[in-house]
């Protein structure tokens, strides 16, 4: 199995989900910032695990990715998140994607998150076929991740390997 998994990250928290993920990947995994992130995708990519942090209840856009800036965060990550990445992805619907988000643990029960955002994205572009979605938590906007959280983005990687290929 080749896995991709691409991640947008302001602070490092959905860097280090990222990371954690492809940890208990199984095969060949590489691990790229979306500013690096290959389009099309190669055609050797069996998963694309792509993540980022939930902005405004979706994914990021120009303006939240300034604000994120403004507050601290690099300025080359303002370039690009992972929804213009999406959008300029031709179909890809033999690959098989699983989406997960950052997000401030105190508005876990609000609606919205970039996992589902960007999931919703990958199927109605025909960009593969969505087999999961996940939100992971942090303290507050710049982090750190909640206790417990780098392991459960393990399980979540173990998960993914078994419903990439089902036996």
């Amino acid at each position: 199995m080749t896995t991709l998994v691409v991640h947008e990250s302001m602070f490092g928290n959905t860097r280090a989900i990222a990371e954690a993920i492809a940890a208990d990947l199984p095969g060949h995994v590489e691990v790229v910032d979306v500013t690096d992130a290959p389009t099309p995708l190669p055609a050797h990519v069996d998963l694309l695990v792509v993540g980022g942090p939930t902005h405004a209840f979706s994914m990021s856009r120009a303006g939240t990715r300034r604000d994120a800036v403004a507050q601290g965060a690099a300025h080359e990550h303002e370039i690009r998140g992972i929804r213009e990445w999406l959008a300029g992805l031709p179909r890809t619907p033999q690959v098989t994607v699983a989406a997960f988000d950052t997000r401030v643990a105190k508005v876990r029960r609000f609606p919205g998150s970039a996992a589902r955002a960007a999931g919703k994205v990958v199927a109605r572009r025909g960009l593969g076929r969505v087999v999961a979605v996940e939100s992971f938590y942090v303290e507050d906007v710049s982090g750190p991740l909640l206790e417990g959280e780098l392991e459960r983005a393990r399980a979540w990687a173990r998960s993914l390997a078994t419903a990439a290929h089902p036996r």
